[in-house]
């Protein structure tokens, strides 16, 4: 089977890449992320993306254009559903190329993150692989979360310390914002909301 992997970075991608592999899955790693800030972070994280592919024998195509402006025009006024429309970008990019790349279907090292809302991402998969003709890939890599972390330090691996966009970036840094979304989520009884 030929997968197409959409890769976010390369410290999420060594778990799934290995447990992948593990299964006798021909992986082809595609980097399209537009949602990433600032540039320099972007470039950080094909970076690492270059230096996993290289270590791991990993085929990978790399999208190099900075797609901040399309990011941003879908999400600026939609904020409370910026993850989801996040995910429509990246996604539906990654099944159009695999079925341009004549591969059998799709998968994504976002299911490796604790933080992305994982319901929404099978859901999103499970349409495009129906509107695509392939096959959407599921699996929870989460529970080699540690394993993953250990493997991209052992590699020295940029790990970046968060998601990539400018909200979450702004959610990282800025104690006040952390303060407020924290009691929010307490509130409601919520853990992290879908953004």
């Amino acid at each position: 089977m030929k997968i197409l992997l959409h890769v976010c970075c390369g410290p999420c991608a060594v778990y799934p890449l290995q447990v992948l592999r593990d299964d006798d899955i021909d992986v082809t790693g595609y980097f399209y992320n537009p949602n990433i800030h600032p540039y320099r972070e972007f470039k950080r994280r094909i970076g690492g993306l270059v230096t996993l592919a290289d270590k791991k024998k990993l085929a990978v195509e790399i999208d190099r254009n900075y797609g901040l402006t399309e990011y941003l025009r879908q999400v600026v006024h939609n904020e409370d559903r910026r993850c989801s429309i996040c995910y429509d970008l990246r996604l539906e990019r990654t099944a159009a190329k695999a079925l341009a790349m004549g591969m059998d279907g799709f998968t994504t090292t976002l299911l490796y993150s604790r933080y992305q809302n994982h319901a929404l991402l099978k859901e999103k998969c499970g349409l495009l692989a129906e509107k695509y003709g392939l096959e959407f890939l599921y699996r929870d890599f989460r529970e080699g979360w540690q394993q993953g972390i250990d493997e991209a330090i052992a590699m020295d691996l940029y790990r970046q310390p968060y998601c990539g966009c400018i909200y979450s970036e702004q959610e990282r840094y800025d104690k006040k914002l952390r303060k407020r979304l924290r009691r929010a989520r307490q509130k409601d009884g919520a853990g992290r909301p879908e953004m």
